[in-house]
């Protein structure tokens, strides 16, 4: 192969530079002959100064066509983290062979027109599952424990809260508590394994998991309705689709056990905000821990702002120095096989391997 040319689209948090650095890492490991190093350029998209949106037909993505489409000219191959690959971008980058998105999916990039153009689209599944189970756990101690709570306290200046030393104020631990896990993929399976070091009973609803999934201390459950009913804590992990929209609403909510606990890492979709403030409201829930919402940012007007016994994050679950530079360097594995002739790990549209340009 003549000397391919890479375009590092990166933003504030798969930075360029970590970029650069992975590929040159990754393609010095490659033992495949080539004439010449890949020639790298990099772009810098400033998510999340900049906010991210729709761009022409795809969601979720930083920066702008016409910026893209400067970018990619002449270039063989694009990595980034949110730039948007459109119809329009597509029909203007002819030498485009490769795209990789370092993401659980490749949101940002239409991929019938990526196809229909000969174009392989790459992504990076499991590059956060460790950072947001960790959270999903965090969440969990900071609402059972009332960490979150108690900060908020002593941090407004108020009388010291001894009221936390009362028996029916008191929080609860983790271990021997039932804790159910609604989706059991890869991150579910993460939090589970965490749950079960803490000493926790752990449940977990998945009508797609395999039987396989489910390792030592976790007991599946094949009726969402059982698992509600019985966990202290309720830790939601799935998808979201059209299947699931709205999974837990005021009857999910209303089953789930006085004084139990709702985390919510996923998706904001799954669940009916409005009916779980009436819960939070009315005290039939002792907590909530949200990461997660249908719209964001939040508008200030959300009545989540005002809702008690609610820990609320934006959206950082799946954020960690670890997960931007896991992320760089799976693109970066995708680039040196693409380069070497080997098959992708993750391709989004394998129909255009055996048509490649």
């Amino acid at each position: 192969m003549s000397r391919a040319r890479i375009l590092a689209a990166g933003d504030e948090f798969v930075r360029p530079d970590l970029l650069v650095r992975a590929l040159d890492a990754e393609l010095g490991r490659s033992t495949a002959p080539r004439r010449q190093r890949p020639d790298v350029r990099t772009l810098d998209l400033g998510w999340p100064t900049r906010p991210w949106g729709k761009v022409g037909e795809v969601v979720e993505a930083a920066g702008d066509e016409d910026t893209m489409i400067a970018a990619l000219d002449g270039v063989d191959a694009a990595v980034t983290h949110l730039a948007p690959f459109t119809q329009r971008i597509f029909d203007h980058a002819p030498d485009l062979r490769l795209v990789v998105v370092s993401r659980g999916g490749p949101v940002n990039v239409n991929l019938a027109a990526a196809t229909r153009s000969g174009v392989v689209v790459c992504y990076a599944p499991g590059r956060n599952a460790n950072a947001a189970a960790e959270f999903a756990l965090g969440l969990m101690l900071a609402t059972c424990r009332h960490i979150a709570a108690g900060h908020a306290e002593l941090s407004g200046g108020r009388d010291w809260p001894g009221h936390y030393f009362r028996y029916d104020s008191a929080g609860f631990e983790l271990r021997d508590s039932t804790v159910g896990l609604v989706g059991y993929g890869a991150i579910g399976q993460l939090v589970g394994r965490l749950l079960t070091a803490f000493g926790a009973r752990v449940l977990a609803y998945d009508p797609f998991a395999t039987a396989e999934a489910f390792g030592p201390g976790v007991e599946r459950v094949h009726d969402l309705d059982d698992l509600l009913t019985e966990s202290r804590v309720v830790s939601l992990h799935a998808r979201l689709t059209e299947q699931t929209s709205g999974l837990i609403g005021a009857a999910e909510l209303a089953r789930m056990r006085p004084g139990s606990v709702l985390v919510n890492t996923a998706r904001g979709g799954l669940v009916d905000y409005d009916a779980l403030c009436d819960a939070l409201d009315r005290g039939a829930l002792a907590a909530a821990g949200i990461d997660v919402f249908p719209e964001e940012p939040l508008p200030r007007s959300s009545r989540l702002f005002s809702t008690r016994n609610l820990v609320m994050a934006p959206h950082i679950a799946g954020c960690s120095r670890e997960v931007a530079e896991r992320a760089a360097a799976i693109c970066a594995g995708e680039v040196r096989r693409w380069l070497d002739g080997e098959p992708p790990a993750h391709c989004a549209n394998p129909e255009v391997l055996s048509t490649r340009r």
